[in-house]
């Protein structure tokens, strides 16, 4: 029964060591590579402590008890207590513990050196143990990470396994004042196995000192341990059960130690933010913008500036490229109309139809392109505009048009043909899908052989922009 009882306290201490590892295990396989490694000189709270504590053992099971209502008084005895104490989570940890007291129990107090009346003994006995506890944090586990508010009491959870010596004494009945040794156990021994188990209510009164109320249940595992008797026969034989098991209430002190401000039973989750949301709030951040400045003042740094000499009041685009709303090569700060297309010695503005100036005819017009990402023949919102704008010159043109897709020169010349068709064909079905004349288009793809930058071969020693000029439909009057 012995072996049995300590088994389940043993599980109960392994238990949360098992969960406690699965969950580091489990952070560690998801956690994200950008997280620096966890080191004794990074982390930021203190694991270690020192309890001490005083309390009273009352027996409460054996065929002598300590308490009133079992077979003996109110007698009440001293235990003491002091472990050392190692955090292993927020939530658990471990404790080698050594106690020492003594438990007075039966019809008398044996320390009296008075005559025992009665048909029932007396007894004392003088204990000395060391264990190692498990502690379990259940107000960690319990609380949520997102509160804010300071808490400073902590429900614990305690149980583990020990070896245990003790001496029992045992006053028979009668006129005459007689105690005996009754029986003796050696630590470290097999029959000296024992285990307890029990909870701690903890007060944090400050970041090095905690006050602790707990109270044990102490299994010796033992039938000799009350001083009764050896065996089961003479006063052994007043209750059936084999372990004599006592309480144990104490109160007790715990000194945290270390360097750092929090102990990690106490550690705030939020703590690490806050902590370092302040260290950037005292760095200086010094961002440097327009490494290369702004030549041509547009309002878009050299860095990505595809139109280094933009003139001055020109409106111009996310690149840099001065605005050119109707596509006729004129940009809209010399259109004298910006939204119908006209030639160039003109200002941007068609002549009349009875003119007989030089008329510049679709055949010598290109109208330029829209561009895509990289490897991708999706057409984007962005280019929306430029499209609607290619309808109606299409529409209102005599001519026919080649929609011809390009690319630029990553990849292989075959993949980057059939990538050039696509985009052609799925430029060319928009502007059918929404208005342009069926009549008027043919899709074709020139891979990579028509670069509006040649220079970009390989792609590798263009900066993007170009590169991505490169990867475009354009259209040609035929």
């Amino acid at each position: 029964m012995k072996q049995n009882l300590l088994s389940l306290v043993a599980v109960g201490l392994l238990l949360p060591m098992s969960l406690a590892g699965q969950e580091v295990s489990s952070d560690a396989n998801s956690g994200s590579q950008n997280v620096s490694p966890f080191t004794q000189a990074s982390k930021r709270f203190n694991d270690w402590s020192i309890s001490v504590g005083a309390g009273v053992p009352l027996i409460q099971s054996a065929d002598m008890t300590s308490i009133k209502n079992g077979n003996g008084k109110n007698l009440f005895g001293y235990s003491a207590y002091i472990s050392v104490d190692k955090a292993i989570t927020h939530a658990f940890g471990l404790n080698l513990q050594y106690d020492r007291g003594e438990t007075r129990q039966g019809q008398i107090n044996t320390k009296d050196h008075k005559p025992l009346p009665g048909n029932y003994p007396a007894g004392r006995t003088q204990y000395d143990a060391i264990s190692i506890l498990g502690d379990v944090n259940f107000s960690n586990l319990l609380r949520r990470v997102d509160n804010k508010s300071p808490f400073r009491w902590a429900l614990h959870g305690y149980a583990g396994i020990g070896t245990l010596a003790y001496r029992s004494y045992r006053q028979d009945p009668g006129p005459v004042y007689n105690q005996t040794l009754n029986y003796e156990t050696k630590p470290f021994k097999l029959g000296s196995l024992f285990g307890q188990a029990g909870a701690g209510l903890k007060f944090k009164v400050n970041n090095r000192i905690d006050i602790e109320g707990r109270v044990m249940y102490v299994v010796t595992g033992d039938d000799e341990f009350d001083g009764a008797g050896v065996g089961q026969n003479g006063y052994n034989l007043i209750e059936d059960q084999i372990s004599d098991n006592f309480f144990n209430t104490t109160l007790g002190v715990t000194f945290k130690l270390g360097k750092h401000e929090s102990h990690l039973m106490w550690h705030d989750p939020l703590q690490e933010i806050y902590y370092k949301l302040d260290v950037l709030n005292d760095k200086t951040q010094d961002i440097e913008v327009c490494k290369k400045g702004d030549v041509d003042n547009d309002g878009v740094c050299d860095d990505w500036d595809r139109q280094l000499d933009t003139p001055a009041g020109a409106r111009v685009d996310g690149a840099g490229v001065a605005l050119d709303v109707d596509l006729d090569g004129v940009i809209d700060l010399y259109d004298k109309c910006v939204t119908v297309p006209g030639p160039v010695e003109n200002q941007g503005c068609p002549y009349p139809s009875n003119s007989t100036t030089g008329i510049v005819t679709d055949e010598d017009r290109m109208i330029k392109g829209i561009e895509f990402d990289l490897d991708s023949d999706r057409i984007l919102p962005s280019n929306s505009p430029i499209l609607a704008q290619a309808i109606s010159y299409i529409n209102a043109s005599n001519s026919s048009f080649k929609v011809i897709g390009g690319t630029d020169t990553r990849g292989t010349e075959k993949y980057n043909q059939g990538l050039s068709e696509r985009r052609a064909k799925n430029v060319k079905n928009y502007l059918i899908q929404n208005g342009a004349d069926k009549s008027k288009l043919e899709a074709l793809g020139r891979g990579e052989k028509n670069l509006l930058y040649p220079e970009c071969d390989p792609a590798e020693k263009c900066p993007e922009w170009k590169n991505r000029a490169n990867r475009r439909v354009y259209f040609e009057a035929k």
